[in-house]
């Protein structure tokens, strides 16, 4: 007779990968060490006023150096994939050209470092750090840029495609072309609604062209993407606050959702920017970019609760009473659970991974613990929507934790933690917190079960 399992978490499926996320910028520093070249994060944390408190990410979490205490971290953490990126600029410092030698053999020894550890690597190609001297030649708004990441791709495939069998070619379009070019928040600054849209469609394309050459030089490369998805909800039940919901859904996730997985922008974008999209677009794009997808990638934090404004513009409406982190953000964990059910029933991607869910809380280290336990509950009622999305049917494969570090966060700076270790950014000393000992067990927990009914 088999064991009954203790009550506890169900048990995700065997093969079932739990993972954690980073990205480069995020966490290396050594922004000027072995010939890396400078980014547009470089460029814009110089530019006064633009980064919280005057912070860059020229030291971040030292991981450059320090990445083998951190995959210790992982090991000990039961992790069996990561996701991290290339930086662009490390390897190739001014955009194309001529690799750098350091730079590949500095992502060949993190990689199999990895492996040495039982840990598969997920590796993003563009998280956010485009190489400065491509911005100069006009960034994402050209063409030419995607032509250059392919290019790019192709170096850094031929030198770990051995051994990485997961690509996920681009994180968050819609953060890249809409912050970094519409509202400026981000790199580079800029602030042009042409700019934002043209800057999608040719990081898009970039995905299209880079997932060509990966399959074309590995047969058994798993190509995907990242995507960020806000969940909408109307305020009322008013036919106008549904209405509105469906256009802000439309313009913050089908945007980059719809293009990718069924071939064209949605109608409302289509008819929005018709004049921005006829000067970028080109005979054969959209079919390149929504070739079939291996898998996708969810990145999921928070909803936002919609109404009408005047003429029918979605407008956010603060929840009274919502929980929520330090980026202001709704802590809702059945928004993960509804839209990976709705992905999958409009999309009908082979497999979904949880590439990104984390939450920012104010951490305080107190003899040398941090007892966050905001964040292990943040994460046990998330692992338990993603739980239910597969008691319905929904291919998710993974779960990667955002993240393993506190690391730069942006225009934020180092005020917003999101790891489950803690990091002293002078000594660059690692204390896991005691969302990292939940997370471990909830890992050991789901394999227990399986390992009891198998």
């Amino acid at each position: 007779m088999k064991p009954t399992p203790s009550p506890g978490p169900r048990p995700f499926p065997a093969g079932f990968r739990w993972g954690a996320a980073v990205s480069a910028y995020q966490i290396e520093g050594a922004v000027e060490e072995d010939g890396r070249g400078e980014s547009i994060w470089d460029r814009f944390t110089a530019t006064p006023e633009k980064i919280l408190n005057g912070d860059t990410g020229r030291q971040a979490c030292d991981s450059y150096h320090r990445y083998a205490e951190d995959v210790q971290l992982m090991r000990d953490l039961g992790l069996d994939a990561f996701r991290f990126s290339i930086s662009w600029p490390r390897i190739h410092p001014e955009g194309r050209g001529p690799a750098n030698a350091a730079g590949l053999d500095f992502y060949d020894r993190f990689v199999d470092e990895l492996l040495a550890n039982d840990i598969e690597p997920f590796v993003t190609l563009y998280h956010w750090d485009l190489p400065q001297a491509l911005e100069d030649a006009g960034g994402w708004p050209v063409r030419d840029t995607a032509e250059a990441f392919a290019d790019h791709v192709d170096v850094v495939a031929s030198r770990l495609g051995d051994r990485v069998r997961h690509w996920i070619t681009q994180c968050e379009p819609w953060v890249v072309s809409w912050m970094g070019y519409g509202t400026g928040e981000h790199a580079p600054g800029r602030r042009s609604e042409a700019d934002a849209v043209a800057a999608l469609h040719h990081v898009l394309v970039a995905h299209g062209l880079a997932a060509d050459v990966l399959r074309r030089s590995f047969a058994a490369a798993q190509v995907g993407i990242t995507i960020d998805v806000v969940a909408f909800e109307p305020h009322t039940g008013s036919a106008a606050d549904a209405e509105a919901t469906v256009l802000a859904d439309a313009f913050r996730n089908r945007i980059v959702l719809d293009p990718v997985l069924l071939g064209d922008y949605p109608p409302e974008v289509r008819e929005r920017y018709a004049a921005e999209l006829e000067r970028v677009e080109q005979e054969g794009d959209l079919r390149s970019v929504s070739k079939p997808l291996d898998f996708l990638g969810v990145n999921y934090y928070t909803r936002n609760v919609v109404r009408a404004g005047e003429n029918g513009e979605p407008v956010v409406v603060a929840v009274d009473g919502a929980e929520r982190t330090v980026m202001g953000w709704e802590v809702y964990p059945n928004g993960l659970h509804d839209l990976l059910v709705r992905i999958h029933d409009r999309y009908q991607p082979p497999v979904l991974y949880v590439t990104e869910n984390g939450a920012a809380f104010e951490d305080r280290l107190l003899d040398g613990r941090v007892d966050d336990l905001e964040r292990a509950s943040y994460v046990e009622r998330h692992l338990a929507a993603v739980g239910r999305a597969l008691e319905e049917g929904v291919p998710v494969q993974g779960y990667f934790l955002w993240s393993l570090l506190d690391n730069f966060e942006w225009a934020l700076g180092y005020s917003a933690r999101f790891g489950i270790v803690h990091v002293d950014f002078e000594t660059f000393e690692r204390v896991p917190k005691a969302s990292y000992g939940a997370y471990r067990d909830l890992i050991s927990a789901h394999r227990g079960a399986l390992r009891l009914t198998a």
